[in-house]
């Protein structure tokens, strides 16, 4: 069966540029999403994210009759489901994943599934996460049948493709990189390829739901042991009194090594999160990547310490100031640089820490963001200029390129990225 009509469950961050990359192959596409200021504004041709390029394929798509949005799903071809998948709120030191959203999702689509439909899920999940899907699709549809139940010929396929993404890039890397596809039966991953394949220029390469999960999951982990060695050797080398940015640039000049950038700890969907997904399946045996996961948590906390001591040191040069005629001026919020993302943004926690810890006067420089009243009650957003101008201490917690004028070695700036 052909793909003419593709759903998308969930247009945020990926499930938007998904939506419109069928579009633009002349794809008819539905797009669902319960936030009705999303649907409104796609449906004027325009964008609610901030994503490179994404606007203008977005509007030529809407305005051509190939996307729309709607808050309730309709019949299609293929389903993608691209929905968040935080953790539940127990307080637990291990965060345990919660598929509400990925369940209300299936749910949602039960009832236009029809015989020859294809159901992927592109949300990053815990092992496992996509055969529970099947099983709330069953028990939606019980007269239909699924990969679990007929594992050569079923009315339904079903298949795993995590997004693997850079923010800020996504237009060209959904295009241009490698996907893993992850059937529940090989035949599943067949299909999910010819699906792709009407946009991706990459490889897709077919495996099983289950390693396609664990893959996703494996690659941000990665990334995270990797911040976690060179947000602990900033520490170290703070205690030591060596400059992280000299060591890491000398270190890097070996022929196989590349230690990352430190930064004011991990932010984001991806590698703020995925990790837990392997260590609450697995606690006894994960026990590298806890270890990362806990010492880039716990950066920010470092950082709010080493503000307060700049306050306290500038406090006893300047007697005559009291702690509230102090100007902490903070440059960056989003979680990496260029983008608009607050999703678990480290440098956004050490804003609302210092709001409730320290008197001074707060001001936040974020030229990606225009209003920040949701998540900050008494910081100042203000440009560039006008924080230089005003600052006692200057604080670079992300290294957007309107700050690369700013330098890392200047003693009077507190750099915890690096430019």
């Amino acid at each position: 069966m052909s793909f003419e009509t593709v759903s998308v469950i969930g247009l945020g961050y990926i499930g938007l540029p998904t939506a419109a990359m069928f579009a633009s192959r002349k794809k008819k596409v539905v797009g669902v999403d319960v936030n009705s200021h999303a649907v409104d504004t796609i449906n004027r041709g325009e964008i609610h994210i901030v994503e490179p390029e994404l606007d203008m394929i977005v509007h030529a798509a809407v305005t051509e009759g190939y996307l729309k949005a709607t808050l309730t799903p309709e019949p299609a071809d293929a389903f993608l489901i691209a929905v968040p998948t935080p953790f539940k709120a127990n307080n637990s030191e291990i965060p345990e994943p919660d598929l509400c959203y990925i369940e209300s999702a299936a749910k949602s689509i039960a009832p236009v599934l029809k015989k020859g439909n294809l159901v992927i899920l592109e949300s990053t999940s815990p092992v496992g996460a996509t055969e529970k899907m099947a099983a709330w699709l069953k028990e939606a549809r019980p007269e239909l049948s699924f990969p679990q139940d007929d594992n050569i010929n079923p009315d339904v396929n079903v298949a795993h493709c995590p997004e693997r993404v850079l923010p800020g890039h996504v237009v060209r890397e959904l295009v241009e990189n490698d996907r893993v596809i992850g059937g529940m039966t090989p035949k599943c991953s067949e299909r999910s390829i010819e699906l792709y394949k009407t946009f991706v220029e990459g490889e897709c390469v077919a495996t099983n739901a289950r390693t396609a999960e664990m893959a996703k999951l494996t690659e941000n982990s990665c990334r995270d042991v990797q911040i976690a060695f060179a947000n602990e050797l900033s520490i170290i080398c703070d205690k030591l009194n060596i400059d992280v940015w000299e060591l890491i640039s000398l270190a890097n000049r070996h022929p196989r090594i590349n230690i990352l950038q430190p930064g004011p700890g991990v932010g984001g969907h991806c590698i703020a999160v995925d990790p837990w997904f392997i260590v609450s399946e697995t606690p006894e045996e994960a026990q590298l990547i806890h270890t990362a996961r806990k010492v880039n948590d716990m950066k920010p906390e470092w950082v709010i310490s080493k503000v307060k001591l700049a306050i306290a040191n500038f406090l006893l040069s300047n007697p005559e100031k009291s702690v509230q005629q102090v100007t902490v001026a903070c440059y960056g919020l989003a979680f990496k640089p260029n983008i608009d993302d607050l999703r678990e943004s480290p440098a956004l926690k050490i804003m609302q820490s210092l709001e409730k810890q320290i008197a001074c006067r707060l001001i936040a420089v974020e030229p990606n963001i225009k209003k920040i009243g949701k998540y900050l009650d008494r910081t100042l957003l203000l440009d560039m200029g006008e924080a230089d101008a005003q600052a006692d201490i200057k604080v670079l917690l992300v290294s957007h390129k309107e700050f690369q004028t700013m330098s890392i070695t200047d003693k009077h700036i507190l750099a915890f990225s690096g430019i």
